[in-house]
């Protein structure tokens, strides 16, 4: 990384971008007072307070998450945003039911696990089968076709943590495809060690997608540490067998939705900022990090950015539905509203530590916004990198039709020690660094909605 100069921001992101930007004396003075205040912010923990203890867990297409939709119009309607409403949709629903595991040889114990969204159910009396182990995805893709039939896949990794939780995308595919990957060797189950970082005896969930073609498995991952243990049961070199019961059902046309409410700007021709985050969370925790904070900090920072002064821009904060599942509300706002306008899309996705690199992509030509933001972020100890942002589920049909993002990075070496676990719960935010989050946010979208650039796409 670069170095920053005395008094001046040296350009560390976007190729693009070779001057130095603007000295930090030189940042806007409003921009101060968005910071201070917003680092004294209570709305955004009210928010997340309120969401996860009238809610508590939302998983997507539920009672439960219509429940949260209700609630969230009723506090953005009580913060004073205008054009606050649910936008409906249906979508099909997978509904987890008993999970248990239990290694029946050489050595009779049982297993801590949770299935992954979409996992075939076994019959209500389980099924039992010889576990075959695989180090990697890798092993498991060059096992020979069929080798599988009757036996139960195990696959194992080591996730490491890393500030961008760049792990993710790599380790994540061992729960995204290993799957359907089993299904096709002829696994009648997999396992796989949880897509986290902690050594907690607490499974992480997720969502996997079955390839076309193939017969859904029953699929679940198992504990870090009972993943870590069933390899050293293998390691003793004799059979071992395993009874497996993951009980659940998938629904058709279920109710779901995203909320919007709006912060009304003066230009209506100069496009929509979207702010977004999801209102759904897995079923096993209270969705704090994942993604109750991110619709706090959205939420505080568009109201922040409001008492700065009148925008020009609408700020319409976006808390779509069913993003765990596949990023159905992400879809389902593009459907409605992809014809509209849109100026910027952003999103908080990424838990609720200190946000400290912003990355961009923005037309070109718009290098002098990038500095500006980047000028008022300083001075909450946050830089500027070289990498394109990229967005989230939410934003991502937005983002592909070519809308400009600002994507604001969030610390993630905790993250995935939390990630879709019982251990999602409020007391792993900390409100400073929450704060940081809402003052961060704040100032990006106050500099967007007041940008006197042409932004966007339509």
């Amino acid at each position: 990384m670069q170095k920053i100069r005395s008094g001046t921001l040296a350009a560390l992101f976007l190729g693009s971008i070779s001057t130095p930007v603007l000295p930090l004396a030189a940042a806007p003075a409003g921009l101060e007072a968005i910071r201070a205040s917003a680092l004294t912010d209570e709305v955004a923990m009210d928010f997340t307070e309120g969401l996860t203890t009238e809610v508590g867990p939302r998983p997507a297409g539920t009672p439960q998450e219509a429940r949260a939709r209700d609630w969230a119009v009723a506090k953005l309607k009580g913060l004073g945003f205008s054009n606050v409403r649910a936008e409906p949709y249906t979508m099909p629903v997978w509904l987890r039911g008993h999970d248990e595991a239990r290694v029946i040889a050489p050595f009779p114990q049982t297993l801590v696990l949770a299935a992954l969204g979409n996992s075939a159910s076994t019959p209500d009396k389980g099924i039992e089968g010889e576990v075959v182990y695989f180090p990697t995805l890798a092993d498991l893709e060059a096992a020979p076709e069929g080798s599988l039939k009757g036996r139960i896949a195990f696959v194992s990794h080591a996730m490491h943590a890393t500030q961008d939780g760049s792990s993710y995308g790599y380790f994540g595919a061992t729960r995204r495809q290993g799957p359907s990957i089993a299904s096709k060797k002829g696994a009648i189950a997999i396992l796989i060690r949880s897509i986290g970082t902690d050594n907690h005896r607490q499974p992480h969930t997720g969502v996997q997608m079955w390839a076309d073609g193939v017969k859904p498995i029953p699929a679940a991952a198992l504990s870090v540490p009972d993943a870590e243990q069933l390899v050293r049961i293998v390691s003793r070199g004799q059979p071992v067998r395993l009874h497996l019961t993951l009980s659940s059902k998938m629904l058709k046309d279920q109710p779901s939705g995203n909320v919007l409410a709006e912060i009304p700007g003066s230009d209506p021709k100069a496009g929509v900022v979207v702010a977004a985050c999801h209102l759904d969370s897995w079923d096993q925790g209270t969705g704090a990090i994942d993604d109750g904070a991110g619709c706090g900090i959205v939420a505080a920072a568009a109201l922040q950015a409001a008492k700065a002064g009148p925008l020009r821009r609408t700020i319409r904060v976006l808390m779509a539905g069913a993003e765990e599942v596949g990023g159905n509300g992400g879809r389902a706002y593009y459907d409605a509203h992809g014809k509209e306008a849109h100026a910027m899309a952003m999103e908080s996705d990424f838990g609720a530590d200190r946000v400290w690199r912003a990355d961009f992509k923005l037309p070109q030509g718009h290098d002098a916004l990038a500095r500006r933001v980047v000028a008022g972020l300083a001075p909450l100890g946050i830089g500027a990198s070289r990498l394109p942002a990229g967005g989230g589920s939410d934003i991502e049909p937005l983002v592909k039709a070519g809308v400009p993002v600002i994507d604001l990075q969030q610390d993630g070496t905790r993250y995935f020690d939390i990630h879709h676990t019982p251990d999602d719960t409020l007391d792993k935010i900390d409100p400073t660094q929450l704060r940081q989050n809402v003052a961060a946010w704040a100032v990006a979208l106050f500099e967007i909605a007041n940008a006197p650039e042409s932004l966007g796409v339509n």
